[in-house]
């Protein structure tokens, strides 16, 4: 993550928040006084909020246990082909 100053920031906020929504990466901006704020796109903030959602449900996080144990074992769901075949309209 880039951190740059306030006055930085201040002078070229187009191409820092053109930057920062192209390239999906938050900016660290700081301040004289020590305080700092992050610059980040909505788009990136809703999907980390989803993320912290998903990571404070237990029984999401055991969903994604119980499917993580199907996958390494091979023993989860396999459609038949005519099932496929039309999930891929052929």
């Amino acid at each position: 993550m880039d951190s740059i100053s306030v006055n930085q920031f201040r002078d070229n906020l187009k191409a820092f928040v053109e930057q920062t929504v192209s390239e999906h990466e938050p900016i660290k901006v700081t301040r004289r006084a020590g305080d700092a704020f992050i610059v980040m796109s909505a788009d990136d903030w809703e999907r980390e909020q989803e993320t912290l959602h998903v990571l404070q449900s237990n029984s999401l996080m055991q969903q994604i246990a119980d499917s993580m144990k199907t996958h390494t074992t091979k023993s989860g769901y396999k459609p038949t082909q005519e099932q496929l075949d039309e999930i891929t309209n052929l």
